[in-house]
């Protein structure tokens, strides 16, 4: 954590977050139009923060894009705030957010988590129906082959459709599939208004996509999640579901126990 603390000292690497906060996924030419440093100062700024973890870096054709990354602030608050503040907490930070942000722009959700396990082991949690089903308490059921349908099963019920197939698979490397359909089952066990159900089947389909990379005795694991339109009911979901998720996932791997249980 020392590296967090470190990158968040400096108030042009603060500025710099800042910018991301208000408009995620910028490339480097995007943040200098915006800030009043040197490109070389800010991809400077940027290297220390993605060295941090805070900052996670995408590529998309020739240019990289820059993301907030949650992963770290989360394992502060994990390691500070107690399981008896941390809902108060919580509440307070997404006031917070509702008041600074009242029309969610961000189209796509980026993620990076270290994890201490193997990139075999991983895909494994990630492909395997009764490991999922220990972390997420759903079954994804796939050969995992491109192209193939992937099915969705969670207390009972299934959630199958020809548009939920599996988009690139090359093991132990990346995964990429697309979001499940919206089913009013589905809704009723997520505890989903009628409301959000609807607005969540007019949105267009989204896609998940997970890359593997070996970090010495860890595994470097980025999750992006893109597809969205300009304030998607779902984006704002997954904002909160995905770090919890992933928690759980670390969690499992590292000590054989999903985070639920501990």
């Amino acid at each position: 954590m020392d590296e967090v603390f470190k990158a968040l000292a400096d108030v042009s690497r603060r500025k710099l977050l800042d910018r991301l906060n208000v408009r995620n996924g910028q490339s480097l030419r995007e943040l200098c139009e915006t800030l009043d440093m040197t490109r070389q100062s800010v991809s400077k700024h940027l290297a220390v923060l993605e060295a941090a973890n805070l900052v996670t870096v995408v590529r998309v054709g020739r240019e990289k894009r820059h993301y907030l990354n949650a992963a770290p602030i989360h394992a502060i608050t994990d390691r500070w705030i107690s399981r008896y503040d941390r809902s108060r907490a919580r509440a307070l930070s997404d006031l917070k957010t509702a008041l600074e942000n009242e029309s969610m722009t961000d189209t796509t959700f980026a993620y990076t988590t270290y994890i201490k396990t193997t990139p075999q082991r991983l895909w494994q949690a990630l492909t395997d129906p009764a490991f999922t089903r220990r972390y997420w308490g759903i079954s994804l059921e796939s050969d995992w082959k491109e192209g193939s349908p992937v099915v969705w099963e969670q207390d009972g019920h299934r959630i199958e459709d020809p548009a939920q197939v599996v988009l690139e698979a090359d093991p132990y490397r990346r995964l990429s599939y697309t979001w499940h359909t919206f089913t009013p089952q589905w809704a009723l066990a997520a505890g989903i208004d009628e409301d959000t159900l609807a607005k969540l089947a007019d949105e267009p389909r989204s896609k998940v996509t997970f890359d593997i990379e070996p970090a010495g005795s860890a595994v470097k694991l980025t999750v992006i999640h893109d597809g969205f339109e300009p304030g998607s009911a779902l984006r704002e979901l997954i904002g909160g579901g995905w770090p919890h998720l992933l928690s759980s996932l670390k969690t499992l791997l590292e000590t054989g126990t999903p985070l639920e249980d501990q």
